[in-house]
């Protein structure tokens, strides 16, 4: 499906951050991915203590999650990205992990929310997903 990415040049120069200010997608089968952590399919957590493999694991969760409804990452149109306890360098490993994941030329927008913790207390980061396929 053909998704429009839009950064206005009036707007700070996102996707060097790994996501799109604007994402604008045709009617389609619209999907919502509940947010995905580092727990591998028996509750296992990976990566515990570090934030960039319980990053990863949650991009691949989404991977598993949206190929289930029959769709691919560039399917999906926002991230919301919890973070717990967002200290400084945080940023530059979320955004590592979106470029690898979703690349600079069309990843999805987001929005990233500092929180005092999750559903589990080794969970550093939770992210869900929107996605038109």
């Amino acid at each position: 499906m053909t998704k429009e990415y839009i950064n206005p040049p009036a707007l700070f120069h996102s996707t060097q951050y790994g996501f799109s200010q604007i994402v604008v997608s045709p009617l389609g089968r619209t999907v919502f991915i509940s947010g995905q952590v580092a727990w591998d399919e028996n509750q296992n957590l990976v990566g515990k203590h570090d934030l960039a493999k319980q990053t990863q694991k949650s991009i691949e969760n989404l991977k598993i999650a949206i190929e289930a409804a029959g769709g691919t990452l560039a399917d999906i149109v926002m991230l919301r990205i919890y973070k717990v306890r967002y200290k400084s360098g945080d940023g530059e490993i979320i955004s590592e992990a979106l470029r690898n994941n979703f690349g600079t030329i069309s990843p999805p927008a987001s929005t990233w929310i500092n929180v005092k913790g999750l559903a589990n207390k080794g969970f550093m980061i939770e992210i869900e997903a929107q996605a038109v396929i």
